[in-house]
């Protein structure tokens, strides 16, 4: 049911860097037309660091890696998609319909085709409230059992970070902070919540990532944070996000629904702005993810002597 795109296989096959990217922000996440518009950056930002892009879906019963161009395109204007996690997989495979794959979902893709870096906006992480619905995104055990790299702006704003942070721990999975030594906070930079490693360069990040592999199978996180031209001001989002949560409650929305629900009230309440700087993030992440991606591939090839050692 797995089946990795011939441009994708042969990269893989002769050693060169490709970035896994997930789908369900095309899907689910963003509006038209700033989906499509998301998703077009993303490959060209991983094509422009050297990589090759291998965007994850559901179709046709497989779990495919590697849609071209034109099947991005028809995933992003179909009618009836899926938002399908590491759960739905065989439910979604069997049903033979179209689906976004949640980062949960591309890393169980990425793990099974061999590709080591996911390139994402935000992960899942621990939903504010959690002590009372035990709200906890599937993506947080499925990067502690997978060992592929999640580039990414830390856990999506409308989160609990700090929980988030403190599960990763639990969980053995290190985060590195990319240029930072605190974990962004999606559309801001600092979250206030301190980094225990960081690197600077993509090589420094596969030198860390090649050393983590030989000792550990968890997956890595690996923050970025937020282009500085796109950051939003924590004080006026953050009671936005409070007035989404409100929202949401009042109707009814949990589950697999909240966070898509939370993303597109805040939205809606910043004219557009969060939208701005979610394309932003997720265009750079793309490119970290690419140039990371190529450090490993050079270290693979044994031509990086600071990545070896």
């Amino acid at each position: 049911m797995l089946e990795v795109r011939p441009e994708v296989a042969t990269a893989l096959a002769e050693g060169r860097p490709v970035v896994a990217l997930e789908s369900a922000f095309l899907t689910h996440g963003l509006p038209a037309p700033h989906d499509l518009e998301a998703a077009r950056a993303m490959l060209a930002e991983t094509r422009a660091g050297g990589a090759v892009p291998a965007m994850v879906a559901v179709a046709d019963g497989r779990l495919v890696v590697g849609l071209e161009p034109q099947r991005v395109e028809a995933l992003a204007r179909a009618a009836q998609v899926a938002k399908v996690s590491r759960r739905d997989l065989g439910a979604a495979l069997a049903a033979g319909g179209l689906g976004g794959t949640t980062v949960s979902a591309t890393l169980t893709a990425a793990g099974l085709a061999g590709i080591r870096i996911l390139a994402t906006g935000g992960i899942g992480g621990v939903h504010r409230g959690s002590t009372a619905s035990a709200d906890v995104s599937a993506d947080l055990p499925q990067i502690a059992r997978t060992p592929v790299a999640v580039v990414c702006s830390g856990a999506k704003a409308v989160l609990d970070l700090p929980r988030t942070l403190e599960m990763l721990e639990t969980l053995g999975v290190p985060v590195l902070g990319y240029g930072t030594d605190e974990l962004p906070a999606f559309y801001w930079r600092r979250s206030g919540l301190a980094l225990d490693h960081r690197v600077d360069d993509a090589a420094t990040a596969a030198a860390v990532l090649t050393a983590h592999w030989r000792v550990e199978s968890t997956g890595i996180v690996v923050a970025v944070p937020p282009p500085a031209t796109s950051e939003l001001d924590a004080t006026i989002v953050e009671p936005l996000i409070d007035d989404a949560r409100r929202a949401a409650s009042a109707a009814g929305v949990s589950g697999p629904e909240a966070t898509p629900f939370l993303l597109a009230h805040v939205a809606k309440a910043t004219g557009g702005r969060t939208v701005e700087t979610n394309i932003a993030l997720l265009t750079r992440n793309a490119g970290v993810g690419a140039a990371i991606a190529g450090a490993l591939a050079r270290h693979d090839a044994g031509t990086s002597d600071d990545v070896a050692r």
